[in-house]
């Protein structure tokens, strides 16, 4: 069974393209803050549920490769820690352990 990190390099193989990692980096959150939102304002989170996948499938078709759910729904989980990682390394730099392994 793959670890963390071999699903974390699958992912991040998946996705090089600058305008795909925009796309994922505001899709993700926004299916999160739709989930939330819909019991509070269910119009507003349905929205911004449907936003954030229209977002993952453009940015996939730019890219030009099918998102990584389809391979396992596992990959559900591992988008938004993706997300996370990328952002933290935008923000902070990328760690000495990712250097060291890239």
């Amino acid at each position: 069974m793959p670890n963390l990190d071999e699903y974390m390099g699958k992912y991040d193989h998946e996705h090089h393209n600058g305008w795909n990692k925009l796309m994922h980096g505001i899709g993700i959150p926004m299916i999160f803050a739709g989930v939330g939102l819909l019991f509070f304002r269910w119009q507003w989170g349905l929205a911004a549920f449907l936003l954030g996948w229209v977002l993952l499938f453009v940015g996939h078709r730019i890219e030009g490769n099918n998102p990584a759910f389809f391979q396992g729904p596992i990959y559900l989980l591992v988008g938004p820690i993706w997300v996370a990682k990328e952002l933290k390394e935008h923000l902070f730099g990328k760690s000495q352990k990712a250097t060291q392994t890239h």
